[in-house]
């Protein structure tokens, strides 16, 4: 399923916005450049190595609103262990910071950047509770910069499973 309500937009430097608005959810997914992002965690003592890897695997910045009203009103909740990334034809999961945190070795990534790292990322399993209630953070979709793909989304609202296609998000490619 393809929302009727997507929109997309582009901002003065070039970076595209997608906004979803269905089923008492709004999501917005912001392309974050690779230097922007590289700069972003060499900042809180990621080696240079680390953070052009993040950097270079198609980050977002994401933001979750519950806008559901009325009768309908209730908490909306994202699992991003569902979401999933349409590729070169293959389907497979987002990395989220669980997957990036158990890849790198003890002593590699000090404990204070590994905490800046969790607290920068998207939580990979959230609930917003109220109308208005929203959270931040950036994904990680695992994909080369320039890299062209489809996102499978799903959230529940009421406890009913939703779910939306995007497609056509651009990862940003490096300047």
């Amino acid at each position: 399923m393809v929302s009727a309500d997507l929109i997309k937009e582009i901002d003065s430097k070039g970076l595209i916005t997608w906004r979803l608005l269905d089923s008492g959810l709004k999501l917005e997914l912001t392309q974050r450049l690779p230097d922007q992002t590289r700069a972003f965690f060499q900042g809180r003592g990621f080696s240079a190595d680390i953070a052009n890897k993040i950097a270079s695997s198609c980050i977002f910045q994401t933001v979750g609103h519950n806008i559901s009203q009325g009768e309908d009103s209730g908490a909306v909740s994202i699992s991003l262990e569902q979401w999933l990334v349409k590729y070169a034809r293959a389907q497979r999961p987002l990395k989220h910071k669980e997957t990036w945190d158990s890849e790198w070795p003890e002593g590699r990534v000090s404990k204070a950047s590994r905490i800046a790292f969790r607290w920068a990322m998207f939580p990979t399993e959230q609930s917003f509770e109220l109308e208005g209630d929203y959270g931040w953070g950036m994904t990680s979709f695992g994909l080369p910069p320039g890299a062209k793909f489809n996102l499978h989304i799903f959230w529940t609202t009421n406890g009913r499973l939703k779910d939306a296609w995007i497609n056509n998000l651009v990862c940003a490619t490096d300047q």
